[in-house]
């Protein structure tokens, strides 16, 4: 089974959206048994539960992410990864920072699915409902075409 990390800042908003959208992408793609998805953050405070605008913004697909627990990234999480996907090109660039061996497997999600607009998932932290579910709406795109991706090439 190949692993898919998602990265962001705190592991509240984004990555812990888009790991949740793509855990239910692979069940209704039926390629569940061969990808597996977690998240961490840059900057997290580990242990800490979803933010509650993302938990509604999810919520309305009927993917329930009351249960993530934030996860700060370190060498074992990056170890188990097959693909790191960052939020942000800046995250991608502190990653490699603290672990140049991995540029190899390292890459905003924008720039895996070959994405044409603008490639960075600017941080919902703060804000309204809306905002979130604009986020959320960017990064189920994204994701869709990360399926398409895996469907299509087989590979990661």
């Amino acid at each position: 089974m190949k692993r898919i990390l998602f990265v962001c800042t705190g592991n509240t908003c984004r990555s812990s959206m888009a790991e949740a959208l793509f855990r239910h992408s692979l069940l209704e793609s039926g390629l569940a048994g061969e990808y597996d998805a977690s998240s961490a953050g840059t900057s997290a405070f580990p242990g800490m539960p979803a933010s509650h605008n993302a938990i509604q913004a999810l919520e309305a697909l009927g993917i329930d992410l009351s249960g993530h627990s934030s996860s700060l990234i370190n060498n074992d999480i990056i170890d188990k990864a097959d693909v790191i996907l960052t939020m942000t090109a800046s995250h991608k660039k502190s990653l490699l920072r603290f672990r140049p061996d991995i540029a190899f497997k390292t890459y905003t999600l924008a720039e895996y699915i070959g994405a044409e607009d603008s490639g960075d998932i600017e941080d919902p932290f703060g804000g309204d409902l809306d905002i979130y579910m604009n986020c959320r709406d960017k990064i189920n795109r994204y994701i869709a075409a990360l399926i398409n991706k895996l469907k299509e090439k087989g590979e990661y």
